[in-house]
């Protein structure tokens, strides 16, 4: 059985990072990702997907990204459900950060060849054995050509 998520997008808004009461950090954003087609007035929609990140990466994700920082995200979908105050039960759909790509250099705008793991370590993009072939973060240190009008928000 496979559970697997990658995403691309800009993050909604800025990071929220806590702590649990045994001291771990964790970190949850809202990465707005682009449908691959247009509506019927010709406009592209974009998905609005809720992730959660764990000890080293969260405190990466909240220390380097921002509201509008593009990321790519890989990870697993996770469910789980809970009573809320007035008894109602509630579904939670969220992904599980394993690993993040910053794709935007500070004050450039150009493409980050650094990849945060869950570990904490960067790697490069573009190493040799990778087993994602067409993977769509290996942007070999090149800028991603990203028009305003491709924004989400």
């Amino acid at each position: 059985m496979l559970n697997r998520t990658v995403l691309v997008g800009r993050l909604t808004k800025d990071p929220e990072l806590r702590h649990t009461q045994s001291g771990q950090a964790v970190a949850s954003f809202t990465l707005a990702v682009n449908r691959t087609f247009k509506n019927q007035n010709g406009e592209t929609e974009a998905d609005f997907i809720n992730c959660v990140a764990w000890r080293k990466t969260a405190e990466n994700i909240a220390n380097h990204l921002k509201k509008g920082s593009m990321a790519g995200v890989d990870g697993r979908l996770q469910t789980r459900n809970y009573e809320d105050n007035s008894g109602r039960r509630v579904f939670v759909t969220e992904v599980q950060v394993e690993s993040v790509q910053f794709l935007d250099n500070k004050g450039t705008g150009q493409a980050d060849s650094r990849q945060q793991g869950s570990a904490g370590r960067n790697q490069s993009s573009g190493q040799q054995g990778n087993s994602f072939p067409d993977d769509p973060f290996a942007n070999d240190g090149k800028p991603i050509d990203i028009e305003d009008e491709d924004l989400p928000f």
